[in-house]
């Protein structure tokens, strides 16, 4: 397609090119050529008078003009997306297309999973891309790459819509052979207790560590950590330790595992869970229509 003079598919090429920084990886992305993604480039250049990519030791850097173009070149494909997406009338019966979600295991498992069960019978064409929750995540939903956001209400983005999906406590976890003073567990049993934590993404945040450090003024003594919250149950079975964790999906464990559920001999703020989209999304009927199961599956969930 073209407008004016100009072929509006080099948009695609140039938003990967943009986003990867290098020639090849665009090409991968795209599946094309290396060689037609170098002949995009150049057609590029030609058009905005710019080099766009320019090799600066090892690496390939955008120039000032690329920089520019990064955010309105993805706005617009990501507006293509939407316009391409809307239908006059929508069938969830008849629906074919794959939703893309960033969550933590424990989204999945509280909420996603039965959205999924949900899904099999009102909507069988809808497919679930679940990925995990990381370092960039805003990023990803800025860009599009995913459909919906589920994370705590501190980590959203002010320029997506936002949805909130539940309130989530803590609890601690500890197997059943956990040697517990009579008075059971206070505090100064917690911190003499060694304990298992999450952490994530590829700088191994442990955000729980950190909030209690600026809270209480001292580290507990982790001994275990996992990528996952669905680990930690198991992690204290047959041992001394104790894990810290949401009350439903502790709750879902214990009915499985030789744990008990104790509550935390102190305070800690509740999670409150979102959904966030990408505003070009937001009048996506189909996209619409699976922000209100997922909604209806969490207040089910409450």
């Amino acid at each position: 397609m073209r407008l004016g003079h100009f072929d509006l598919n080099l948009f695609v090429t140039l938003d990967a090119l943009l986003d990867t920084r290098s020639v090849s990886r665009a090409g991968e992305r795209l599946h094309i050529g290396a060689s037609a993604t170098s002949s995009a480039l150049a057609r590029l250049r030609e058009h905005f008078g710019d080099e766009l990519l320019v090799q600066v030791g090892r690496r390939m850097e955008l120039t000032p003009l690329a920089q520019n173009l990064r955010e309105p070149v993805r706005d617009l494909l990501l507006r293509s997306q939407a316009t391409l997406a809307a239908k006059a009338d929508f069938d969830a019966t008849r629906e074919q297309r794959r939703f893309v979600f960033n969550a933590s295991d424990y989204a999945t498992t509280v909420l996603l999973t039965p959205l999924a069960q949900r899904l099999e019978t009102e909507a069988p064409g809808i497919s679930m891309d679940v990925v995990s929750l990381g370092d960039s995540n805003l990023q990803r939903l800025e860009r599009g790459e995913v459909d919906f956001a589920l994370y705590p209400e501190r980590n959203a983005s002010d320029q997506h819509p936002m949805q909130q999906l539940m309130s989530e406590s803590y609890t601690c976890v500890v197997w059943t052979g956990h040697r517990l003073p009579a008075q059971g567990l206070s505090f100064e049993h917690y911190m003499a207790s060694r304990h298992v934590a999450a952490q994530f993404g590829d700088q191994r945040v442990a955000t729980f560590e950190s909030w209690f450090l600026s809270t209480h003024g001292v580290a507990r003594e982790v001994v275990v950590t996992a990528s996952t919250f669905n680990s930690l149950p198991p992690l204290v079975v047959g041992t001394q330790r104790i894990a810290t964790m949401h009350t439903r999906l502790a709750r879902m464990y214990a009915r499985i595992l030789p744990i008990r559920l104790l509550p935390p001999p102190f305070e800690i703020p509740p999670l409150h869970l979102v959904m966030q989209w990408n505003r070009h999304n937001t009048q996506d009927a189909a996209h619409a229509w699976l922000r209100q199961q997922l909604i209806a599956v969490a207040q089910d969930a409450a």
